[in-house]
């Protein structure tokens, strides 16, 4: 088992930047793909960005490619998120997610640790 908690959710500017972080309780983090979801209202969850267990390989999506970062420390136990140059179109309640079987994943359906999600506004 592990708990995953998200915080640094919050409201900023178009244009701005939010680092949003997710530390993980429990069984050893290393051991664990990482990946990034976001949902906004009225629409479905989406993939953002995965990361592998030892964090050397990054994935992302293609509408934040360039524009976020995925990471983790794993002497932490804390994935993360930077997001710049944030668009209207980026707010939604972001989810960290962890996959026990998958060295790294892509649909929602791959995890099967979630956290409780924050909230990232962006006000134009």
């Amino acid at each position: 088992q592990v708990q995953l908690v998200e915080s640094g959710g919050g409201v900023v500017q178009a244009g701005g930047s939010l680092r949003v972080s997710c530390t993980a309780s429990g069984r050893t983090f290393s051991s664990y793909g990482m990946g990034w979801f976001r949902q906004a209202p009225g629409k479905e969850r989406e993939f953002v960005a995965a990361i592998t267990r030892s964090g050397g390989s990054t994935y992302y999506a293609d509408p934040v490619k360039g524009r976020f970062t995925i990471s983790r420390d794993n002497a932490k136990n804390t994935a993360y998120l930077q997001m710049n140059s944030l668009k209207p179109e980026d707010a939604a309640v972001y989810y960290c997610a962890a996959s026990s079987y998958r060295p790294v994943a892509f649909r929602s359906d791959e995890y099967d640790y979630w956290g409780q999600g924050t909230q990232v506004t962006v006000s134009s």
